[in-house]
């Protein structure tokens, strides 16, 4: 009955949770003081005494807790007058000191106010006292029935390896089986009992017939149904097999309320057999869940195990699952009959020692098989690289936790800690149960959601399937914690100190204030964002601001709009901002020293949004990175290079450093296209084509005119400059291009030459490479019997000449564009 409480527990915290946010959210009632005194002096003799038993402590705490609650909402319901009150007071201004006078109408109103005021915080003093009382009250109660519960799962009772207990264990055993044949034979011979049967013959062979039908052929339909489902159909394969899956808990589970019931309605069985034929379902409900969900999590289709391990593994781990839940409806029933025979501590240290043990070394198989669960082609210590294998380790680590218990509970069973034995085995065994049925749960949430969407969760890459995984988890941490001994008592009191909330300064806030100030700032935020988009879409555009300023506008109101909120949504909490101030005080100086960059760069920021001396759009250049301005941002403003790069700058190197702004205020700028032609062309025909060239582009203004700048005489051209203002200085690359092609087309067909450099070489002494050819015709002709073909004299002398200084170099530059020489 263990597992069955626990279970129980689990279901109904939930609605316990409800409860009492519904109790927290209906309006206080008046508290009667006489009852409440009452209530409180019931529980502190029952404490001091320590007789009262724990469903008698249960009881108080119950009512006791009732009375808190009260308390705690009379404390907040003279709040505004309360406030309103001392406004007033404080309007009227400090009290005059001892011995000086005050206008008397100023008096008497003060009085009056601070009267109030007394009677006001009347109640709300009452109710503060009487809520510290209740608290302890509680906190009390909690510890005593902790403290007892302790005490009972470490007491040293009677060792089971002692044989003088065997026999009385025994005998209990056997007068529980001979009470219960007797109760039967006694119903069996009772007058009319037969006639009875008979009467009710057709129902009982009905429902035997339903019961063998659903036990026997039950789990085949459902098994013969997944089958048909697995090969027809292609979507929603995971969600369909899951719900018929669980045709083999209910059908079977039917079966047997039928065959309870027949036996039930026959009355050939007596009140003893009747008590165990309503528990019957429960016990193999418990059995048929357990083994379902070793089918669901080591199943032998690979698709849907819960965990794709090794169906080597997998088969073992099914095999002693199931076994687990076999062992968990012998020790129910055992406790039961205890209950019913009232065993003594003797006879449940015998009875039980053999199922903690069978228990204990099913439980160490199953904690083996997951030490070392891996998959196929994984090697054990590898790390994980995916959910899976995430998994799979956290398996690992529970899979030794488990060995640990197994280990410890037989031998603390057989020294006599029986109760702390029962706690270790069956406690992990409901542990591992909840922990499969989450990962079952979490494997039916992917595939709903695979269903729903057509995409799996690792192709969707949702963050839904994880939220909810999370609020599963979320979910089940109470049940883990009653499964672990926790009461239902101890999760309402936790939920009632979270929603009691914390204090700030003189503030109380509550979680519901934090989820209050999410609603407001989300639709401050929301707000924002759509008067961003109005302004951005439809009423800047209307106006002669140009982009920059529309984005400063947009941007500058988006900053304002999120600060509000904030501050909007602080406020609505009811957290008084000057109570923050010491803090806020505090945090300026790591602000000074710690984010002086990250500040620095923030106030630049609003300084570009202002000032505007760059906006979005421009063409700048700050250091060596040139490019286009992409975004402005609080922190760093975002450029676009020509190579397609973003460079990140931070918004203080904009406002410190040097930035060069190609575009700003407008897209004019001037372009300079250099030209050289050679020595001895009409410079005013060279000036005039130019000036045709760039009067006759269409990105050249007029007003002012263009300009072509004789530059001088160089080395090898007379230098020429096309200098020009441009309506877009962003084509100026286009430009530069197109205007060089006419250049040389209009040189081509006017016959001006562009002259390039030209390089020539004059020898001094050039009568000594004679000689020095005639020296190495003779080592060569020494050196090698068979004459070579003679390399040319001049490369030869030449080289020889630079080697060896016989002669020097000297140029002369050519800027003769005919032959290219002079």
């Amino acid at each position: 009955m263990f597992l069955i409480r626990r279970l129980c527990l689990a279901l109904t915290v939930l609605l316990m949770f409800a409860c009492a946010a519904v109790a927290q959210a209906d309006p206080p009632r008046d508290v009667d003081s006489q009852r409440w005194e009452s209530t409180a002096v019931r529980a502190e003799t029952a404490l001091a005494g320590g007789q009262a038993s724990d469903r008698a402590l249960d009881s108080l705490r119950s009512e006791i807790a009732g009375y808190r609650q009260r308390f705690q909402s009379a404390q907040s319901d003279q709040n505004e007058r309360i406030s309103t009150l001392q406004a007033q007071l404080d309007t009227l201004g400090a009290a005059p000191a001892e011995g000086q006078s005050e206008a008397p109408d100023i008096a008497a109103r003060r009085k009056e106010l601070t009267d109030q005021l007394a009677q006001q915080r009347a109640p709300v003093v009452a109710a503060e006292e009487a809520y510290t009382r209740a608290d302890g009250l509680i906190r009390e109660i909690d510890n005593t029935i902790r403290s007892r519960a302790a005490e009972k799962a470490l007491a040293l009772g009677p060792s089971p390896l002692v044989p003088l207990y065997w026999g009385g264990a025994a005998q209990d055993l056997v007068r529980s089986a001979t009470r219960l044949m007797s109760d039967t034979a006694t119903a069996l011979t009772t007058d009319g009992a037969r006639t009875d049967f008979i009467s009710r013959l057709p129902s009982f062979l009905m429902l035997m017939f339903l019961s063998l039908l659903l036990t026997l052929r039950g789990p085949r339909w459902v098994h013969a149904a997944v089958n048909v489902l697995r090969r027809r159909t292609r979507r929603g394969t995971g969600v369909w097999q899951f719900m018929l899956s669980l045709g083999q808990i209910i059908l079977p589970l039917l079966g047997v309320y039928a065959f309870a019931t027949a036996v039930r309605i026959s009355g050939l069985v007596g009140d003893r057999a009747e008590t165990v034929m309503v528990q019957l379902p429960i016990w193999i409900g418990v059995a048929l869940f357990v083994r379902w969900l070793a089918e669901q999590t080591f199943s032998r289709n690979d698709d849907v195990a819960t965990l794709p391990m090794e169906r080597k593994l997998r088969t073992q781990a099914r095999y002693y699952v199931t076994l687990i839940g076999l062992m968990l409806v012998l020790k129910t029933a055992l406790t039961f009959l205890g209950r019913m025979d009232d065993y003594g501590l003797e006879t449940e240290a015998v009875l039980n020692f053999p199922i903690i043990v069978l228990s204990a070394l099913l439980l160490f198989r199953v904690g083996q098989i997951l030490r070392v669960a891996s998959l196929k082609g994984v090697s054990e210590g590898e790390e994980p690289q995916d959910e899976t294998h995430f998994r799979l380790r956290i398996v690992r680590i529970f899979g030794k936790l488990i060995l640990l218990l197994a280990l410890a509970a037989p031998v603390l069973a057989a020294i006599g800690y029986a109760n702390l034995a029962d706690a270790l085995v069956f406690q992990a065994i409901a542990t591992l149960l909840l922990i499969g049925t989450g990962m079952v749960i979490q494997r039916f949430i992917a595939d709903a959601f695979e269903l729903i969407t057509r995409k799996t969760v690792e192709e969707s890459q949702s963050l839904i399937p994880v939220l909810l995984g999370f609020l599963l988890i979320l979910s089940l941490m109470p049940l883990l914690s009653l499964i672990w001994g926790a009461r239902v008592a101890d999760l309402t009191e936790l939920w009632t100190r979270f929603s009691a909330g914390f204090t700030v300064g003189e503030t109380r806030v509550a979680p519901m204030d934090f989820v209050g100030v999410i609603m407001v700032f989300v639709v401050g935020y929301a707000v924002t964002r759509l008067v961003q988009g109005a302004l951005r879409s439809s009423v800047l555009p209307k106006t002669r601001l140009d982009i920059g300023g529309r984005n400063a506008i947009v941007a500058g109101l988006g900053y304002t709009g999120i600060i509000g909120s904030a501050l909007l949504a602080i406020s609505s909490a009811g957290l008084d901002l000057t109570s923050l101030a010491f803090v806020a005080g505090g945090l300026s100086l790591g602000v000074g020293f710690g984010l002086q960059t990250i500040v620095q760069n923030f106030v630049s920021g609003i300084i570009l949004l202002i000032e505007r001396p760059i906006s979005e759009g421009d063409w700048i250049q700050v250091g060596d990175e040139m490019g286009y301005v992409k975004d402005i941002s609080v922190r760093a403003t975002r450029i676009e290079t020509f190579d397609r790069t973003d460079v990140i700058v931070p918004n203080a190197d904009l406002i410190t450093g040097n930035v060069t702004n190609f575009t700003r205020g407008n897209s004019l700028g001037r372009i300079i296209v250099q030209v050289g032609v050679a020595y001895g062309t009409d410079t005013r025909q060279v000036e005039s084509v130019l000036l045709g060239i760039a009067r006759e582009h269409p990105q050249v203004m007029m007003n002012p005119a263009p300009y072509i700048y004789f530059k001088g005489f160089g080395e090898n051209a007379m230098e020429f400059e096309i200098r020009a203002i441009l309506i877009d200085i962003n084509l100026v690359l286009d430009i530069r291009t197109e205007m060089n092609h006419q250049i040389a087309e209009r040189f081509k067909a006017a016959g001006i030459q562009i002259p390039f450099a030209q390089r020539d070489i004059w020898l001094r002494n050039p009568e000594m490479l004679h000689d020095q050819n005639a020296v190495d015709r003779h080592h060569t002709t020494q050196a090698r019997p068979e004459p070579t073909p003679p390399r040319p004299t001049r490369d030869k002398g030449a080289a020889r000449a630079a080697l060896h200084g016989v002669g020097d170099m000297s140029d002369a530059d050519g800027a003769d564009g005919g032959d290219g020489g002079r």
